[in-house]
């Protein structure tokens, strides 16, 4: 993991990390004045409305809530292209979540606080304004520390589209890197609890369709992009599935161009249009392959001018031989 990503992951991670820690630290330091069972449900009134929770189920149920969205927030900020903007605002809704969640569930504890019992704890509705706010202010300061997270580097795009690699003759070389949507990841992940609580809550038979949504999302929400000997590679998904594939012998050219998901594509996914195909995730910098027949095929990517280059290369060097 180079620098960059580092840094994004630690961003990502933080408020997590942070509501872990003061989760349980509050609990310690409260437990003489919390009674054994806690109440953790309310109603609008503020009065408890369900049976109550002991103070082990209070605590694994906060870490493994902390824990899981924060390894799937996490994992859906690093799947995006560092330049985008996608994941930004991906680590600022997970500085916003944990601060609401956060203080929500602290408040809680203050609420049991002294109580006899928990059905005298009481959660004044104002407290989820309360809440609200402190997440908005959690997403400021999320965003505002993405200031810090560098940008994916990488060589400026000629217009020409003739950059080159120098190679020697039998020299090897070859060049990858992943690419997603922060936006489709998170998407798909919501869809596929969507789809289990409508198939628990309404009926099994209304779950599946929204399930198998949710994995279509998923799976076109990365993929894994390399040039070689055999040209242009997309593999999408976490299973490298389905793949597509430019042949170098059906390369005409290839160059690094910035592309706009709506204006040029009409969207983001896989996109079919006039004389052109693209693998589009975001607005940004993409290999642009122009095939023999004419027609384009794109695909959006950080480092596309090397990748470029290098396919020029290769395909020079076929054509030599």
């Amino acid at each position: 993991m180079n620098q960059a990503r580092l840094r994004l992951a630690t961003v990502t991670v933080a408020p997590f990390l942070l509501a872990l820690a003061v989760q349980p630290a509050v609990l310690v330091v409260l437990g003489d004045r919390l009674p054994d069972s806690l109440a953790t449900h309310f109603d609008l009134s503020g009065d408890a409305d369900r049976a109550p929770t002991s103070r082990t189920a209070a605590l694994v149920g906060t870490v493994l809530l902390f824990a899981g969205v924060g390894a799937l927030w996490a994992g859906s900020a690093l799947g995006s292209p560092l330049g985008a903007r996608g994941p930004r605002w991906l680590t600022a809704g997970g500085w916003a979540l944990s601060g609401l969640l956060g203080y929500a569930l602290t408040a809680t504890l203050f609420a049991n606080l002294d109580a006899t019992d928990s059905s005298a704890a009481r959660f004044p509705p104002w407290q989820l304004g309360v809440a609200a706010a402190v997440g908005l202010v959690a997403a400021g300061v999320g965003l505002l520390l993405t200031r810090f997270v560098p940008e994916a580097g990488g060589e400026p795009a000629g217009d020409d589209g003739t950059a080159r690699i120098d190679l020697a003759d039998g020299e090897l070389a070859g060049w990858s890197r992943r690419t997603g949507s922060g936006r489709l990841l998170a998407t798909g992940l919501m869809t596929l609890v969507a789809g289990v609580f409508i198939a628990v809550v309404v009926g099994w038979r209304h779950g599946p369709g929204v399930f198998l949504i949710g994995l279509l999302l998923l799976v076109f929400a990365s993929a894994h992009v390399s040039v070689d000997r055999h040209g242009l590679t997309v593999r999408m998904g976490a299973l490298s599935w389905p793949r597509v594939r430019v042949p170098l012998d059906v390369i005409e050219a290839a160059s690094s161009r910035r592309i706009n998901a709506v204006a040029d594509f009409g969207g983001w996914g896989y996109r079919i249009r006039h004389k052109r195909t693209g693998f589009v995730l975001c607005s940004g910098e993409a290999i642009v392959v122009r095939r023999t027949n004419g027609r384009e095929f794109a695909v959006t990517v950080g480092d596309s001018a090397t990748a470029a280059a290098l396919l020029n290369t290769l395909v020079d060097r076929r054509r030599r031989s």
